[in-house]
Parts: structure tokens; sequence; C-alpha cells
């Protein structure tokens, strides 16, 4: 029998609550379904749920680092103790592993000691240099050395010909799109969905606007909740939910109070939301709303949209990089950021002609199904199998 294909992913991984960690479970998951007794995978995930390794839905989880650490010794020596892996493949995000290229260097250390065949990083978020307030000769330095590593994965054109332009080299750069889960829970009643979630039963005959997701200021709750003062429909609810997340969530925290005293239609949940329940908001949505705000030069994708897509319901956002799959595919359903004016008419015109909308958002739906997950967990396969194959 051949030997299994070993798998290592340096993440965050669950019952953390971070988007990058989501996005490592279901692509580990999606490979164990379309690979079976073929692989072999571990995530080497930071301490941050405990230092005791456990099983997660038939992955092994090894806690092996501090998130921000200085230096990455202790993921070599936990990998040599598991007599190491043929992928090493790090879910990056500066968030996690800070501006240095430490946890670079420590993949391509496992290189050279023969801990991995092969090192590959996915970078979540890429900046174009003169889009970085700080940090600016470091991060530059992460990108110089991760051009070292066999294999560059990102998400978006953007990314990837922001990097490019950064020197990457082009044999080494792969773009495989965020995966997308279609929604199962589509057919499930409302009031089921509504009662999963501890919604208001008036949502039942409401038509329901949703923003899914951590609660953060760059998410544009500031400019949406003007939007929705403005749209004249005591027929629509506004739900917003999530977890309050990252530097300015005090701030989101009180500018929803203020709106919710004065605002009968807005509903606010405020806690994490598994993948699942975003599935099961986004199943009970009439539209779903993404005013995203983002940093100029800043690259990176929403997995909100691609939990969305899959939903097949009508998605409004703003035009910025996070959301230009959005804006390629579906142009007439972006408006610019930081516009509650635009928003508001979107919306208005998006429920005055939702039958028209429906077949609009057509090419986003075919995408989702294109981007479905086990397919983008064979390309994943594919990449692994060609750099061992090289190697």
């Amino acid at each position: 029998m051949p030997r299994k294909l070993r798998i290592g992913f340096v993440s965050r991984y669950p019952p953390v609550h971070c988007g990058i960690g989501e996005y490592t479970r279901m692509l580990a998951e999606a490979l164990a379904s379309v690979a079976g007794d073929m692989l072999s995978i571990k995530v080497f995930s930071t301490t941050e749920a405990g230092r005791d390794p456990y099983t997660l839905n038939g992955v092994e989880v090894v806690p092996s680092y501090e998130r921000g650490a200085a230096s990455y010794s202790r993921l070599l020596d936990v990998l040599a103790e598991h007599g190491g892996v043929d992928v090493l493949h790090l879910q990056h995000e500066f968030g996690i592993y800070g501006d240095t290229p430490a946890i670079i260097e420590a993949l391509l250390e496992a290189r050279a000691e023969r801990l991995t065949r092969a090192a590959v990083a996915t970078l979540h978020t890429v900046y174009h240099p003169r889009g970085v307030e700080k940090g600016l000769e470091t991060r530059l330095s992460l990108y110089e050395r991760s051009f070292l590593l066999d294999s560059i994965v990102v998400h978006s054109v953007l990314q990837e010909f922001e990097l490019a332009s950064q020197g990457a080299p082009l044999e080494r750069l792969h773009r495989i799109p965020h995966g997308t889960s279609i929604n199962s829970y589509v057919e499930t009643p409302r009031q089921k969905l509504i009662e999963l979630l501890g919604l208001p039963g008036e949502l039942q005959r409401a038509r329901v606007l949703a923003v899914p997701g951590f609660l953060r200021r760059d998410k544009g709750l500031a400019t949406l909740l003007e939007a929705f003062s403005k749209v004249d429909d005591p027929a629509a609810r506004l739900v917003v939910a999530g977890e309050p997340q990252g530097r300015g969530s005090e701030e989101v925290a009180r500018l929803l109070e203020e709106y919710e005293a004065r605002e009968p239609r807005l509903v606010v949940l405020r806690r994490y939301l598994s993948s699942r329940e975003v599935l099961y908001l986004s199943a009970l949505a009439d539209l779903i709303v993404l005013p995203y705000e983002d940093r100029p030069g800043k690259y990176s994708v929403s997995g909100i949209l691609h939990l969305s897509m899959g939903s097949l319901k009508p998605i409004v956002g703003t035009r910025v990089p996070r959301l230009v799959e959005l804006y390629q595919l579906a142009p007439r359903m972006v408006v610019r950021p930081r516009s509650p004016g635009e928003l508001a008419a979107k919306i208005r015109w998006v429920l005055q002609n939702y039958d028209e909308t429906i077949p609009y958002m057509g090419q986003v739906y075919s995408y989702a199904v294109r981007t479905m997950w086990p397919r983008m967990a064979r390309r994943h396969l594919s990449l692994y199998q060609s750099l061992l194959a090289a190697s």
C-alpha cells in the first residue's frame, strides 16, 4: 500500500475564533473528503486554545508556537518530533505572525533540515509598498524571503499581479480562489432558521438584509447604518450579526447601541457566528450587504463573500479589493465605499426589482459552483503533487 501524502498546515485553527482558522479548517476537511486515505493532515497551530494536541473532525491539531512569536524554533522541534511532513503549508496573515519574516524563515529552515520536502505559503493579505503605513521594510522583506519558497498561493488577480510586480517568480506564484460552501440550508423553513439563530420571530414576515461576520471598523457599518436609515421600507429589517473584533471594536459597539435606540428595524446579534451559523443567516436573508472599507494598497479577499455567494442570494457590496470578485462578476451590485446615499439607492433598487436582480447574479452563482471547496481542494492537491514530483 503506498505511503500517505503528509500535509502539514501552519495556521490558527478552531476553536480559536479566526477567519484564517476557518479557512484552514474548510480546506483541510475538503482535502480529506476528496483524497480520502491518500492523505495524512496535521495542523501545527498556535497555543491559543491550549497546549495539548486534539482532533477536530478527523484533523489532528498540534499546538506548536505562540501567536506573534519572535522565533519559531519550537515549530521546528515539533515537526521533528512528528517525523516531518511532505508539504508544509503556511496560512499567513500579518495579524497572526507579525510583520517580520520569522515564520517564513522557519519554513525555509524546515526545508533545509529535511523536515519537509516542499514549503508553501498562502499570503492572505498582500500590500502595495505605498499602502503600508508602518513596518514597510520588514513586510517587504517577508515577501522577498517568501519568494524562496517552493510556491506562493494567493486568491485574487490583484494579489497575483501585485506580487509579480514586486519580483515574485511567476513559476512559483499560483492563484487558487478562496473556496465556496454551497449553502445546504436555503430550503430550510424561515422559522426554523430564525429559531436556530435566536432571532426575533417578526423576521418571518420581514424583508431581511443581513451583514454576517466579525464586527470590525473596516466592515463599513457606519456607512450601512446611515444608508439603512434612508431606506423607507417598513418591512425591511437589518440584521447585523457577529463578534466584535480588532481595534475600534468598542467604537463599533457604541455605534450599534446608538442606532438600536432610534431604529426599531435594526436587529443586532452580538456573538461569534460559526461557519454553519453564517450559512443559516445567509439562507434567511433576502439581501446580503457587505459595505466594506479597505485601506489603500491592501489586497485580500472576503471569506464572508464566498459563504454568501453559495447561498444564491443578491449581494450588494463596495468597490474595494476585498470584493474584487463581486465587482468583476456583478458590477451593478457594487457602489463606492463610504457613500451612504449610493448604498441606500442600491438597496432600494434591489428591493424594488428583486425578480430582475436574481438572474443578474447568475455569473456570481456560477462562480460559486466553480469555486466549491472540493474543487479548490483538488487544485491544492495538484499543486502539492507537482511540487513533490519536482523535488
